[in-house]
């Protein structure tokens, strides 16, 4: 419970209709999870309106309002407030509301198209490891130390998020690690000044249907690094074309890695199989159990990191050596005929690619299939391009559904299929039979690759979540 004249600390209210002096129990976005004392936030989105849903908030029990318009209809017992950022707004009240809990963790914030979650997933083992207290807000999963709670947001709102890191708080957790997707910097619900480090893997299109242009999204990436202290560190993926414009006007302290282009921290790979990498790391030899030479770049942004806690080198690289990858990102099975299995959650061009240029190195005299989808209601424009890179580096294509959400899925296939220059492929719309259907097909000289969806455990078909496992689809096909 907190006064709401408290909770508005900093805040520029535009218009007040109503009394500050009252007490509130809780804040919420939506109007269905609001209690007796709530503050509802009346938020205008992309789909919906939150002032639309007003009075039910206030039905539910919402003793204040806060909002970008007055509403027409007022109630006389009720506290309105008109701000003209709602979303800067829920960022500093919901963090008043639990007591700023990002000024008490060392928070280290991951941003870019890909790799975000591995990278996250990296930071927190390697900070357990250490014996260190860590939370971690993931895609597949939040943590506090080894207590999972699901995720469902590559970045949860600002209310969820200071909810999270005031449990950290209330457990003693020195680190927060965490993706910072381009939605919830441009949403601000994180902000580059409550962030100890930040990440900065790489970029390649993707999202274009929510920041419309390519140079919205990487000006959106930008802010996290503009916005950041000047005693806090920022973690640059020099290799990246884009490097130099995300660092610019960053007053941190900024740190290179790379394995192509000139920089402090350099890796180098030497081998690679279905095993791990035998890696070369600031002229140090080291194994890995994991695959892939775009996470020989996931693990320099863990090795600097490192430098940054001042951990001695071999220590460092020792730890490293430990940490496993993540679930559905280069998750494999190999059946008892030979054939392979491998789950990723590879979704945009540049992704398929890495997986697949991975996949290429390793296979030997192996073909490979691959079955792709795309998500309905995101960017199109990246739909031939999913098509044209399964086609490049596969011998074969199962071209399918993957949340095709609110759109047809046969009209999302087919934008798929625009990228294809031959008919070196299938249809098989239904996601479960084309994995099946697959598995029944291959023998001991195949690698089937199922792309897109990872660790989820649904699918997203119009608004309903069905339960869809891809590697749990794989394990029992194939025995």
């Amino acid at each position: 419970m907190k006064k709401l004249k408290n909770i508005l600390k900093d805040i520029n209210i535009k218009s007040l209709l109503g009394e500050l002096d009252i007490s509130i129990s809780g804040i919420s976005n939506n109007s269905n999870d609001i209690n007796d004392g709530y503050l509802f936030f009346a938020v205008k989105g992309n789909n919906s309106d939150g002032h639309k849903f007003i009075d039910v908030a206030i039905n539910n029990g919402s003793t204040c309002v806060v909002c970008t318009r007055i509403p027409k209809k007022i109630n006389s017992s009720i506290t309105y407030i008109q701000v003209n950022n709602i979303r800067e707004v829920i960022n500093k009240v919901s963090s008043n509301f639990y007591d700023n809990p990002s000024k008490s963790l060392k928070v280290i914030a991951v941003t870019g198209t890909n790799g975000k979650t591995s990278i996250v997933y990296f930071l927190y083992q390697f900070l357990l490891i250490l014996n260190k207290r860590v939370g971690m807000l993931s895609t597949i999963e939040n943590k506090i130390q080894n207590e999972t709670f699901k995720s469902s947001l590559t970045t949860p709102d600002s209310i969820e998020i200071n909810r999270l890191m005031n449990d950290m708080v209330k457990n003693d957790i020195e680190y927060c690690v965490m993706e910072a997707s381009s939605h919830a910097i441009d949403q601000i619900r994180i902000s580059g000044s409550d962030v100890y480090v930040a990440i900065f893997s790489n970029l390649s299109h993707d999202h274009l249907d929510y920041h419309k242009t390519f140079l919205n999204y990487i000006n959106t990436k930008k802010k996290l690094f503009d916005n950041l202290k000047k005693d806090s560190f920022s973690i640059i993926n020099s290799d990246d074309k884009r490097a130099d414009y995300i660092a610019q006007n960053s007053k941190s302290k900024i740190i290179h890695y790379s394995v192509n282009s000139l920089s402090d921290n350099k890796g180098r790979l030497i081998e690679n199989n279905l095993d791990g990498m035998l890696v070369d790391i600031d002229n140090e030899k080291i194994s890995l159990g994991i695959i892939g030479e775009f996470n020989l770049y996931n693990i320099l942004s863990v090795y600097v990191f490192s430098k940054i806690l001042k951990i001695n080198k071999i220590k460092s690289l020792s730890i490293i050596s430990k940490i496993k990858p993540p679930r559905g990102r280069l998750e494999y099975i190999k059946s008892s005929k030979g054939s392979i299995g491998i789950v990723d959650y590879a979704h945009t061009p540049n992704a398929l690619e890495n997986v697949l240029t991975t996949i290429n190195k390793i296979r030997g005299d192996n073909k490979i299939i691959s079955i792709i989808g795309a998500g309905g209601d995101r960017d199109k424009s990246k739909r031939p391009e999913m098509g044209r890179v399964a086609e490049e580096y596969s011998d074969y294509v199962i071209v399918t559904s993957d949340n095709p959400r609110n759109e047809n899925e046969i009209d999302i296939i087919n934008d798929i299929i625009k990228g294809f220059k031959t008919e070196n492929y299938m249809i098989e719309s239904d996601r479960k039979k084309a994995i099946i259907n697959a598995c029944k097909n291959i023998d001991n000289k195949t690698i089937l690759l199922v792309a897109g969806k990872g660790h989820e455990d649904y699918q997203i078909i119009g608004n309903n979540y069905i339960p869809h496992n891809d590697m749990e689809i794989l394990r029992k096909e194939l025995k």
